[in-house]
């Protein structure tokens, strides 16, 4: 259609061409003298005044900080999403045009449709237990998937999961006599072969006014003495309680810590039952007094973090469970993130000399920062304030949420995973417009 728009044109009276060269070519203006979206290169035939939104035909359709495929990645869109529309021009690596779609935001016309609906972005909105989807496990005789759920029971399974392994389920529909759940990947499995995990809602604290004062209980049971001698047992304490940190007694080793209020009966437990994150100051690479960043600290298995200076959120973490620099460990140093999902695949699969293998489908909340060592949220166990990780940061799923939201790059609705920007040119991405990954320093 649009090669018989351009031969139209060709053979139009010269004062009909003219008038559609002038219309092609004088962009709509603001009251400041810039130009309004939706963009279109000059003398180029535009698309329809109808279009208000671009629709991925794939469950994700990559997004390029340029009008190329040989720029740089920003990241990727999510099933379902209606991007709003801002733009189009031509670029190498798409056959049709690239669509404008946000800042550093550009998608190929070969994988997403313009549309005359408005914009509908699939909400990245919080969730009371911290995890965007619901979460299965394969029963103890495993799972079986099928792309095709009408011939689910004739043909043969396109994915097999061995017993415990997880998936995450976004659609429930009846077929066959019984309940299939679909995947974000688009596979169906029968609801009888799955078992529904349990959110652990633990979470962090917020810190208020800077006072870095928090610590919880990492033992089974802590006992709580009367003294900071530890002579007289007044109680107990259990794994995961918070406490508020009021003094301290004693050398590092056997520190005694004041968890009662001022003035109340006194209540001291052993430094060595608490996790307690310690503050510190922010590494070279952050700048200025409100910049975010995290502050992971192995010692005490805690998250900090932080805007500037000033400690804003603290909570307990799982590294990994090797020591740093080994295969099973957490690494020291500092990183930025470099990008971030709102869930990806992790497993073993390929590690052949494994003695034990496990898949997770979709796990939420993944931060990389150093390499393939990421932040993410961790369903599958409740050993925080403990090692237990292959070497990345697990967190609860809540807390996973929290730092997901207040790390950047941020991500917006609609993407499924976002990258740093990077300075550009043009209506779409002025120089100005940049956004680095944030810091995460591991100690």
């Amino acid at each position: 259609m649009a090669a018989a728009l351009v031969a139209r044109v060709r053979v139009a009276p010269a004062p009909i061409l003219l008038g559609i060269a002038a219309l092609l070519a004088a962009p709509l203006v603001r009251a400041d003298g810039g130009e309004l979206p939706p963009w279109t290169e000059p003398y180029d035939v535009p698309l329809p005044e109808t279009v208000r939104s671009v629709v991925p035909r794939k469950p994700e359709v990559a997004i390029y900080s340029q009008a190329s495929a040989l720029s740089t990645r920003r990241g990727s869109t999510i099933e379902g999403a209606h991007l709003a529309y801002y733009g189009a021009q031509r670029g190498p690596g798409c056959q049709g045009r690239w669509l404008l779609v946000g800042p550093h935001a550009w998608v190929c016309q070969d994988v997403a449709d313009p549309s005359p609906d408005e914009p509908v972005l699939a909400p990245l909105a919080r969730t009371e237990n911290g995890l965007p989807y619901r979460y299965f496990y394969a029963g103890r005789d495993g799972a079986r998937g099928y792309f095709n759920l009408a011939r689910a029971l004739d043909d043969a399974p396109d994915q097999e999961l061995e017993p415990g392994w997880s998936v995450a389920i976004v659609e429930e529909r009846a077929a066959h006599g019984e309940r299939w759940g679909r995947t974000p990947h688009g596979k169906w499995f029968s609801m009888r072969e799955l078992g529904p995990g349990n959110p652990f809602m633990f979470h962090g604290e917020e810190i208020e006014g800077g006072k870095l004062d928090v610590a919880w209980v990492k033992s089974d049971r802590a006992t709580v003495y009367s003294t900071s001698k530890g002579e007289k047992a007044t109680g107990a304490r259990v794994r995961f309680e918070l406490v508020r940190i009021r003094e301290e007694k004693g050398a590092k080793d056997a520190a005694f810590y004041r968890v009662s209020e001022d003035g109340a009966p006194e209540q001291w437990i052993r430094g060595r039952d608490l996790a307690r994150p310690t503050s510190a100051a922010p590494p070279a690479e952050v700048s200025g007094e409100v910049e975010r960043w995290i502050d992971v600290e192995l010692a005490s298995q805690t998250l900090v973090a932080y805007e500037g200076k000033r400690p804003v959120f603290a909570t307990l973490v799982s590294t990994g469970r090797g020591a740093p620099g080994t295969d099973l460990g957490t690494r020291l140093g500092v990183h930025r993130i470099w990008v971030k999902l709102l869930s990806t695949k992790m497993d073993n699969l390929e590690k052949e000399e494994a003695t034990h293998f496990y898949y997770i489908e979709d796990v939420p909340y993944v931060q990389f920062f150093d390499k393939a060592i990421a932040i993410h949220g961790a369903y599958w166990h409740r050993d925080f304030g403990r090692v237990h990780s292959h070497g990345c940061v697990n967190l609860a799923p809540i807390d996973a949420q929290r730092m997901f939201f207040f790390t950047a790059p941020h991500m917006p609705r609609g993407w499924r995973a976002v990258l740093p920007a990077k300075p550009g040119s043009g209506p779409s991405a002025p120089s100005e417009v940049m956004e680095r990954g944030a810091v995460v320093r591991v100690r």
